[in-house]
């Protein structure tokens, strides 16, 4: 699906204000209605969009720690890789985790109810079969950017 400016337009809008009035988002990006609407369709039913949410601030809710770790495995195959990633999909307190290339394997973020509790879930993990060759882990003092609207400047569109 080939986006121009407009597209990009309502992409950017879109991603900071999710809540935006058909009319305002129209205003915005200097359409009538009805053509940027059925853009804002198509991008949907392309998969562009997938959906509109409300970000939440879990520490109005409930203070976290949060904690980041770089696991390295004893072994590197699908199994291995599987399991662990099982088991991440499995861990609430499991806030994100990617894998990564470059001397680990994952980054996992905790977000754990303490220090103690973070040191427990690592202990189970280390005790269970997950083949967990090394980890190190990173306390977070402070935050320093949450994560935002996606960039979309990568894009060959004027985002002005």
């Amino acid at each position: 699906m080939k986006l121009d400016r407009y597209d990009f337009k309502i992409l950017e809008i879109l991603s900071r204000d999710g809540r935006i009035t058909k009319s305002r988002l129209a205003e915005a990006i200097s359409l009538s209605v009805s053509p940027c609407w059925e853009r804002v369709k198509r991008l949907e039913k392309a998969g562009i969009i997938e959906g509109y949410s409300a970000r939440i601030n879990p520490d109005a809710i409930v203070k976290r720690t949060p904690v980041w770790v770089q696991i390295e495995l004893k072994q590197h195959n699908a199994e291995s890789f599987a399991r662990f990633e099982r088991m991440v999909a499995e861990t609430d307190a499991v806030a994100e985790c990617v894998a990564v290339g470059g001397g680990v394997d994952y980054l996992v973020k905790i977000a754990a109810d303490s220090i103690d509790a973070y040191q427990r879930l690592i202990d189970a993990w280390l005790v269970s079969d997950l083949g967990i060759e090394r980890y190190f882990t990173y306390i977070v003092t402070k935050t320093v950017k949450r994560e935002g609207p996606p960039a979309l400047s990568g894009s060959n569109e004027s985002l002005i």
